[in-house]
């Protein structure tokens, strides 16, 4: 079936109904094997490993939402870690991957930390800058992965053009599109060759399922992926892939709201006296303003600002009473925090002082609630932390 709309797809898209009952969710099939009527003679499934109804419902839909170009190109993991890694795993020995300049801490330790140990390297890239990751480029480069807007400093890539220079030189383009969502960004009509998401955050939307996404656009990826997933076994159980779908089902208009109250959100911080610098792509003066209004449906929910040196950042944080200071983002709850203590406290002081996380950034996830309360409790925090 074909939608118009991605709003209808969010609903309907993928596996959206039972067939055996009609049931208009899909059950939660927690069962972790299944009764096989003789030898190689099965119904579709033999081990929840390998596949289970639920978790097919959720990877049909992410690939359709993505446009893969087939249902079983959607993986579904236990995070979006586990989604990074599966992907990373199609990748051997003496590859390198390039990575951008401002890239999420845990997608920068499994390269630092775990796959440094097989013989597989990383090289930070401006990928904002084309002209610039062209100039990366070495024979050992295999792939590139890509954070548009990326975590914490919402620098914008080009991921066309990006992916146009990147497959010349037969290079394999990862997206994270975790910040975005395919309600706001597809990156796989771009040019990218697989997406990830730590569907925690935004798909999920309600900070209550820990889940990794992953989809790819070509049938021998897929099936190397597969692969991988099976093998290594780090799936998203049923009742999870049932609170995702349900999750995704609302997506769309909680994104509205969320990029509705993050434009106010960011039109009061850039006016604030003690914020010194404001990081959000939907601000016209903002340096990936264009780029992402041509890749992108808006700025996306997330913001980053520093504040001024006369103004004390713990007590900022301690200061919030609406706004929570927590790990994670994307939920319907407004939280903040703090990137070169939290999310990448795993990357070298020293890169990241030189891409620009530095101690007075905070990072904010603007929420679904009254946008005047969130302003107002910012507002209360940033005049409370005042030192001058």
């Amino acid at each position: 079936m074909s939608y118009n709309n991605i709003d209808t797809a969010l609903i309907h898209g993928g596996i959206s109904i039972d067939e055996r009952t009609g049931a208009v969710n899909i059950p939660i099939y927690q069962t972790s094997t299944y009764k096989q009527d003789g030898l190689g003679k099965m119904r579709g499934y033999e081990y929840s490993r390998t596949g289970n109804p639920t978790r097919e419902a959720l990877e049909s839909l992410i690939a359709e939402l993505e446009g893969g170009k087939d249902k079983a190109w959607g993986f579904a993991f236990g995070s979006g870690m586990a989604a990074t890694t599966a992907v990373l795993s199609l990748f051997h020995s003496g590859d390198r991957i390039l990575i951008s300049s401002n890239v999420y801490g845990g997608t920068f330790r499994v390269l630092d930390k775990v796959f440094d140990h097989f013989g597989f390297t990383y090289r930070i890239s401006d990928t904002d800058d084309p002209e610039a990751f062209e100039k990366e480029i070495t024979d050992d480069v295999k792939a590139v992965i890509i954070e548009s807007p990326a975590n914490p400093l919402m620098t914008v890539t080009d991921i066309a053009k990006i992916s146009r220079i990147a497959h010349a030189h037969g290079i394999t383009v990862i997206v994270d599109n975790t910040f975005m969502t395919p309600y706001l960004q597809r990156p796989l009509e771009l040019g990218a060759d697989i997406v990830v998401h730590s569907a925690t955050k935004y798909l999920g939307g309600h900070s209550d399922v820990v889940a990794g996404l992953a989809v790819v656009k070509d049938e021998d990826t897929a099936k190397k992926l597969a692969f991988i997933q099976n093998s290594t076994g780090g799936v998203l159980p049923p009742f999870d892939s049932f609170l995702l779908i349900r999750g995704i089902k609302t997506l769309g208009v909680r994104l509205d709201r969320h990029t509705q109250n993050v434009q106010r959100a960011a039109e009061f911080l850039k006016g604030r006296e003690g914020v010194s610098r404001v990081y959000y792509p939907g601000l016209k003066d903002d340096p990936g303003y264009e780029v992402n209004k041509r890749q992108a449906k808006n700025g996306g929910a997330m913001i980053s600002f520093e504040l001024d040196e006369g103004y004390d950042i713990d007590k900022f944080f301690e200061s919030l009473e609406l706004v929570m200071l927590a790990e994670s983002l994307g939920g319907v709850e407004s939280l903040v925090c703090h990137p070169s203590t939290m999310t990448h406290a795993s990357i070298p002081q020293e890169i990241r002082e030189k891409v620009g996380i530095t101690e007075r950034l905070i990072r904010l996830s603007v929420g679904i609630e009254d946008i005047e309360d969130i302003i107002a409790d910012i507002d209360r925090a940033i005049e409370k932390a005042r030192t001058v």
